[in-house]
């Protein structure tokens, strides 16, 4: 690397621990100043910071394989995640989230179940949820930056020395700042993304013709339609190899894997955000408006920006990088294409500029995990268990303490290698597979009550854990085939335990039900509850937006899809097709206008 690249680098993590030390002070006020920012942040910082928290390296690189393999068809297996939850919470889930005016997602248990031991098991199995998949996520992130650097980075290191280094820098800043630290590193790492985005887009365009990805791609590549069982695309005569990866993936069943995409994706969103960074933002936002427009944000600056990156060096692979691919036969690694483009396109600079803005990736989405899950330590378990009277200063000192031992616990897990590394993010998936049906209950039907919240949690965990094993091939078990095979099994499960624990124990008390439905003011099942609303208060009126919200929801879900595909045909130079989806946002952008955003709440 180039003494200026290398410069650049070190500027940028001058510029981060010094915004840190900068908002010390306000973040140090309360514990509310520290985890949610004292709720005074406007909305469109928090979306961008989020968004900076998703503008993960190592999800980037899965969406390059996923263009480079799959052509434009790809867009659609984000849906896996599902990228579509934020038009969930833009729509309706963020602003009843918000009306709940909690810390975190544990302490939000309270007002739906009260303070019964049913509430407690459920605030257990809430916090444990939250802490385990802060570790894991921060041993990922650690394994993940020392990986990169190593690739990049010019000095002799390990990967666990870089990841110790390059962390601690994160740590810093999100120790001192808390969540206002967080979020102007993240918007100022979001920025330098955007930046990197511009130009690996611009260095696609300006040297790759129309002809040449013509060249390079399988009939198919560049077109959205697939058959029911046949994904309309076949590398056989380019890349075979590919063909392979696509039946282990399991889309050569195109039609019927993305029918159980969209069908868990539909689940997951209604049972809105985990106890992760991004609950943490919207719980952050000053009103319930601002929640709605903030997860708005996330899906507007995002897509842009992340597929101009992901189309620039996927086409930068197709058209030269491919002969090398094609040569390594059934091991054929396609994360060699983003070093091979940086070596090969990127001048002195602005390859120090990148690799900032990458390293900065990996940063916000690691600062955001662990300021949220250190707000899970102190506030529901040191405040409520340990020393329910201390003093705010108090509380600070220990968010401090927390952030650190969270630190010293992701460097542990993700320094014990690759096995440990397996067997931690099995049980963050076990975790997120114990989520759903719980998750979904709990907001529309008015009977769910602690105790079948904890059970389902509990039996989800245990059956996405257990199920994987029984097939007998770890290496199976974070792939998205076998996930997307067992979801309705573990979601049977979950439901089951679920039902079964909340009839055969008491329905929560008429207060807390009445108190949680005027406060939050969910649509669904909550007739008994909103009866006795209406019979204490003859002016309450019960929520009528649900085919309002589920029309905005479908429609936000093709308005959120342009945003993914534009740049894409922009720069394989289909324009045909981005004018098309630029037709598309503008008639869904009126639709969302006057159906959404019109109809907010003021306030």
């Amino acid at each position: 690397m180039n003494i200026v690249d290398i410069g650049i680098i070190i500027a940028y993590f001058i510029i981060v621990v010094a915004i840190g030390i900068a908002v010390r002070k306000m973040a140090s006020q309360d514990i509310r100043a520290y985890f949610l920012g004292g709720n005074k942040v406007p909305f469109y910082i928090l979306g961008l910071a989020n968004a900076s928290g998703m503008f993960d390296v190592t999800g980037t690189m899965m969406l390059v394989t996923w263009l480079f393999v799959y052509g434009i068809k790809g867009a659609f297996l984000p849906w896996v995640w599902p990228v579509f939850n934020q038009i969930f919470l833009m729509v309706f889930l963020a602003k009843w989230l918000r009306r709940s005016n909690v810390i975190t997602g544990a302490e939000w248990i309270k007002t739906r179940f009260g303070h019964d031991m049913g509430a407690k098991l459920s605030d257990i199995s809430v916090v444990a949820f939250a802490i385990i998949s802060t570790i894991g996520f921060l041993a990922y992130a650690f394994q993940g930056i020392g990986k990169f650097s190593q690739i990049f980075l010019p000095w002799e290191l390990s990967a666990n020395t870089y990841g110790i280094i390059i962390m601690s820098v994160a740590s810093v800043y999100t120790i001192m700042g808390g969540l206002f630290a967080v979020l102007v590193t993240d918007v100022f790492q979001f920025f330098i993304m955007t930046v990197v985005s511009v130009f690996i887009a611009y260095i696609a365009i300006t040297n790759v013709t129309r002809e040449a990805i013509l060249s390079a791609i399988p009939a198919g590549w560049d077109s959205l339609t697939f058959g029911w069982t046949n994904l309309s695309i076949d590398w056989s005569n380019l890349m075979p190899t590919i063909n392979s990866r696509i039946a282990t993936d399991g889309f050569s069943l195109a039609g019927i894997v993305l029918m159980m995409m969209l069908f868990k994706g539909v689940l997951v969103s209604g049972a809105g955000p985990a106890p992760n960074y991004d609950m943490q933002k919207i719980l952050a936002t000053k009103t319930p408006r601002e929640a709605s427009l903030m997860s708005g944000v996330v899906t507007v600056v995002l897509f842009l920006p992340r597929y101009l990156l992901v189309t620039g060096i996927c086409v930068l692979g197709l058209v030269f990088f491919s002969p090398q691919l094609n040569s390594m036969g059934a091991a054929v690694d396609f994360e060699q294409i983003f070093p091979y483009v940086v070596h090969n396109f990127v001048p002195v600079g602005l390859t120090g500029l990148i690799l900032a803005g990458l390293i900065s990736a990996f940063m916000s989405t690691y600062d955001g995990t662990l300021n949220c899950g250190a707000s899970y330590i102190v506030n529901d378990i040191y405040k409520r268990y340990i020393n329910k009277g201390a003093s705010e200063k108090k509380y600070v000192m220990v968010s401090y303490l927390s952030t650190f031992l969270l630190i010293i616990l992701g460097f542990i897990f993700g320094m014990l290698g690759k096995s440990i590394h397996q067997i931690t993010m099995w049980i963050v998936s076990g975790l997120w597979g114990g989520y759903v049906a719980p998750n979904v209950l709990k907001w529309y039907w008015w009977r769910f009550n602690g105790y079948g919240f904890f059970w389902g949690m509990v039996s989800g965990m245990a059956a996405a854990m257990i199920l994987p094993l029984a097939l007998g091939n770890p290496d199976v078990l974070f792939g998205i085939q076998t996930n997307l095979a067992l979801f309705p099994l573990v979601l049977l499960i979950s439901t089951a335990a679920s039902i079964i624990g909340t009839l055969t124990t008491a329905p929560e008390k008429d207060e807390v039900l009445m108190d949680f439905y005027k406060k939050v003011r969910p649509w669904g099942l909550w007739k008994p509850v909103y009866e006795k609303v209406k019979k204490a208060d003859p002016n309450f009126e019960r929520n009528k937006d649900f085919f309002r919200d589920t029309a905005n929801v479908i429609v936000g879900t093709v308005w959120q899809m342009t945003f993914v595909l534009i740049p894409i045909y922009l720069i394989i130079k289909q324009f045909t097709g981005m004018w098309i989806n630029i037709g598309v946002l503008a008639v869904t952008s009126i639709f969302l206008k006057f159906n959404w955003y019109d109809k907010l709440e003021k306030a």
